[in-house]
């Protein structure tokens, strides 16, 4: 029997957690082989909330809302409210697709087809921004709008025209900038200056003091391929400076562990051509921690300060995560160093372990057909905790405020 994903509707941040998870196992380079996705989670949560990896334009943070809102005056009833909104998210990627810029269009390669819709991808974000107020999983909203039409229909208003107090509220900010007129007939992902300086201000007032807050904020938008490359990363006041340098070192030490699980995949599979390449990586992860040994030993040195930093301190990192962490971690700056760990023995040990630990009996170093399911790489990419996404995202919202880019400046 094949195994299955399942979720609670009720928990919107479990379940968009356990998509993330999913995305993670369906793309090679990228997948979590050595269980650290609580870490990844936790630090990419505390630095960019209401992002995530499939997320692709700020615009649709408006476009959901707007669709739904255009259902709700509308009154569609619980029975066709998904319906409907399918209809409208394909009517809407078919006009975008029909726009000059068709980058992060969702849907460019389903089109009518599209199985996961923009809703789904944006809900969790919609909430932590301040943008969605119904609390519930988007199922839930669907279920809940017969109640809601019922409740609107019979409320009382006070003489300034707000609703009177009752167990029930709006499922969208009022605030909200309105929809252009011709939004299903002509609409960009291009965001105009009113609806980015709506998404500035909420993030800021809402996510006050995280990266994704002092990035919105910036007056120019510089291109940088890791966070900590950014100019703002140096600036930024403390404790999130020493937060953004902690995840640097952790990035940059686990890279290692992740190219050894590979290059004893490919030592499994007898490949000569990947094992030659997965030496010359780690020789070169080596030789860039030996540059910026001294910055690396010193962070070891007080390692607690990593893990009672505030967004691992707020998570629930498994015990079992940790301690391979923290053995990692001791090879390096204890016993085998990297440029020895290719061929450490304890090194070696402890990766093949963790990956039967999480594995059990589908674990590649133990099982020749899941080891002939490798295509080569799994999970090589270096750790950037949403950088790629929130770096588009932040980008839409700046040029929307007209500040120009680093290469314009």
């Amino acid at each position: 029997m094949p195994s299955r994903f399942g979720w609670v509707d009720f928990a919107e941040e479990d379940r968009q957690q356990m998509l993330e998870v999913v995305r993670l196992f369906r793309e090679q380079e990228t997948r979590d082989e050595l269980g650290i996705l609580t870490i990844w989670d936790a630090l990419a949560n505390h630095f960019f909330p209401g992002t995530s990896t499939i997320q692709t334009r700020a615009r649709y943070m408006l476009f959901i809302p707007w669709i739904y809102l255009g259902l709700e005056e509308k009154e569609v009833s619980s029975a066709e409210i998904a319906g409907r909104a399918r209809n409208a998210e394909i009517r809407l990627l078919n006009v975008l697709l029909a726009s000059e810029d068709t980058e992060g269009v969702i849907g460019k390669e389903a089109r009518e087809s599209l199985l996961r819709l923009p809703s789904s991808i944006y809900w969790a974000g919609l909430g932590v921004w301040g943008i969605r107020l119904f609390p519930g999983s988007q199922g839930q909203y669907h279920r809940h709008l017969d109640a809601w039409h019922r409740w609107r229909s019979g409320v009382m208003l006070t003489d300034d025209g707000e609703p009177v107090a009752c167990s029930m509220r709006e499922n969208w900010d009022r605030g909200l900038p309105e929809p252009p007129d011709n939004l299903m007939e002509k609409a960009t992902v291009a965001l105009t200056r009113e609806e980015s300086q709506y998404l500035q201000d909420h993030i800021l007032e809402i996510h006050p003091g995280t990266f994704l807050a002092e990035l919105v904020s910036a007056s120019t938008h510089y291109e940088a391929e890791f966070p900590w490359n950014h100019p703002l990363a140096a600036e930024v006041p403390e404790p999130l400076r020493s937060e953004i340098v902690h995840a640097r070192h952790f990035s940059d030490t686990i890279h290692g562990a992740a190219l050894l699980y590979n290059l004893m995949l490919a030592e499994a599979r007898h490949h000569a051509e990947w094992i030659e390449d997965y030496r010359s990586r780690l020789a070169a992860w080596a030789k860039e921690l030996g540059e910026r040994w001294l910055e690396l030993s010193s962070w070891h040195t007080d390692i607690s300060t990593f893990w009672h930093s505030r967004p691992l301190d707020r998570s629930r990192i498994p015990a079992g995560t940790k301690r391979f962490v923290t053995d990692w971690l001791r090879l390096l700056f204890e016993g085998a160093g990297p440029s020895g760990v290719a061929t450490d023995a304890s090194a070696r040990r402890l990766i093949s372990l963790r990956e039967e630990r999480l594995k059990g009996a589908r674990a590649r170093l133990k099982n020749p057909r899941a080891l002939e399911l490798w295509q080569g790489a799994a999970g090589t990419h270096r750790l950037d905790f949403r950088w790629g996404k929130v770096t588009v995202l932040v980008a839409d919202i700046l040029k929307g405020l007209g500040r120009r880019g680093a290469a314009d400046a």
